[in-house]
């Protein structure tokens, strides 16, 4: 090493500093920017699916609590027809069926009717006119088969 010779006292070359992850490069940031909007709009999709589907969520608990106290009684019968209406007005809104009764309402559910509508018939009759008759000639069992095939639980 020459102390007069300016060469000998540069130092070696420095390599400049490795960039840190952040801030991130630009595309990153578009990235981000379109996973956090993809998950906001499935967040909003599956709560308006949601809020859709809670009448139909309502519709079975009742129907459970209907399955736990069921008789032959008319009034319980009356009881499965109303809720069969309230899910009416919720899924079919634009065909006013809270207003139909008797063979109307007959026609009507067996129209929405899921399957196999011919053999339900006598079913479907029978559960429309327990509402006035005295006397019922329908068991529970078959009643609840067809409120849960109607309301899509296809539980027969």
């Amino acid at each position: 090493m020459n102390p007069g010779d300016p060469l000998s006292q540069l130092k070696d070359i420095h390599l400049p500093e490795t960039g840190g992850f952040w801030p991130p490069a630009p595309g990153w940031w578009f990235l981000a920017a379109l996973a956090m909007a993809l998950v906001a709009v499935l967040v909003w999709l599956a709560l308006r699916r949601r809020r859709r589907q809670r009448w139909l969520t309502l519709a079975k608990q009742e129907l459970a609590r209907l399955e736990q106290s069921a008789t032959p009684a008319p009034h319980w019968f009356v009881q499965l027809n109303v809720l069969l209406k309230q899910a009416a007005r919720e899924r079919y809104p634009e065909a006013h069926p809270e207003a139909l009764s008797g063979k109307d309402w007959t026609e009507f559910l067996l129209a929405h009717a899921p399957n196999d509508r011919i053999a339900q018939r006598p079913v479907v009759e029978a559960l429309v006119a327990s509402a006035w008759r005295p006397t019922v000639n329908l068991t529970p069992a078959q009643a609840l088969a067809f409120v849960h095939l109607w309301l899509g639980g296809q539980k027969c």
